[in-house]
């Protein structure tokens, strides 16, 4: 069984699946831990996120992930606006990021096509407040198997939670399977080297028994460690194989993004290697340019 979560923007659909290319989706419009960036928004200066547009789209990436949790803003009206922004300067989908239900709505009000708005848990009240939303607007769900008590690092518990996630969502709510993505929670290795095998796990158990698509933040699994690139472009094509169909990532790190495209060449999602090689003939084509 594999399901496709279809997300579009005015002009353009991108297909998320275990059968389809791996789904990158560009990380950088998002200002945590990004303190000129804040200071940017808090003045209205819109003029970075153009640049990471820009940027990511140049990196590769399938769908932009749209987060404006800036402390003391308007949040709702930030995040209205930067979607609106990015919808002049590309055609890709849009991920809606927020933690604030009321930035969720506003951002969704103002996306022309299908969004994925992140993120739900699996307690209750998040998924009473954010699943209406989700089924009123027709877009698709990042959700998260942890509840009220904390992130479970067992992986029977994390199925546990997500077969809860996918029973409201479809019984209560009435959102198609297809439409639930659910995040396997990658833990950094860098307090503990083990999390990955627990997190490939719930991957392979999450594809063979929901046959769901699943998502992380990539670059989470590598923080506190040295060499964060390297780790970030292994582990993706591990998780690519025990069945991770897309991530929140640096789009602008060609070492990543190319580890991933070739993961898709070997897992048979990349029909004779062709958008390999005409990515490949593209860089050299530019390469020459650059010299003549």
């Amino acid at each position: 069984m594999s399901l496709h979560t279809v997300l579009r923007s005015a002009t353009k659909e991108v297909v998320i699946g275990h059968d389809q290319p791996f789904c990158v989706i560009g990380e950088r419009i998002n200002p945590t831990g990004r303190r000129i960036f804040q200071e940017q928004l808090r003045a209205g200066d819109f003029s970075a996120i153009e640049r990471d547009v820009k940027a990511q789209v140049e990196g590769g990436a399938n769908v932009l992930d749209i987060n404006m949790g800036v402390p003391l803003t308007d949040e709702p009206e930030l995040l209205a606006k930067a979607v609106q922004m990015v919808q002049e300067l590309t055609d890709l989908p849009i991920c809606i990021d927020s933690s604030v239900v009321e930035a969720l709505e506003a951002g969704l009000s103002v996306y022309q096509g299908r969004a994925l708005v992140n993120s739900i848990t699996a307690e209750d009240d998040r998924m009473a407040a954010i699943l209406p939303l989700v089924k009123k607007y027709d877009a698709a769900i990042i959700a998260l198997p942890n509840d009220h008590d904390e992130i479970p690092m067992e992986a029977d518990k994390r199925v546990e939670l997500t077969g809860k996630i996918i029973r409201v969502a479809t019984e209560e709510y009435g959102i198609a399977q297809a439409d639930i993505v659910i995040d396997p929670l990658a833990m950094p290795i860098g307090a503990d080297t083990g999390t990955s095998l627990v997190t490939f796990e719930v991957m392979r158990r999450i594809r063979d028994d929901f046959g769901v698509n699943m998502t992380c933040g990539a670059s989470n699994v590598s923080f506190g460690m040295p060499g964060r690139h390297t780790l970030n472009a292994t582990w993706l094509p591990m998780a690519m194989a025990s069945g991770l169909t897309s991530a929140i990532m640096d789009a602008r790190t060609p070492l990543i993004v190319e580890s991933v495209r070739a993961a898709d060449v070997f897992l048979g999602h990349d029909d004779w290697g062709m958008a390999w090689i005409s990515a490949h003939r593209a860089k050299q084509a530019a390469a020459e340019a650059a010299t003549a």
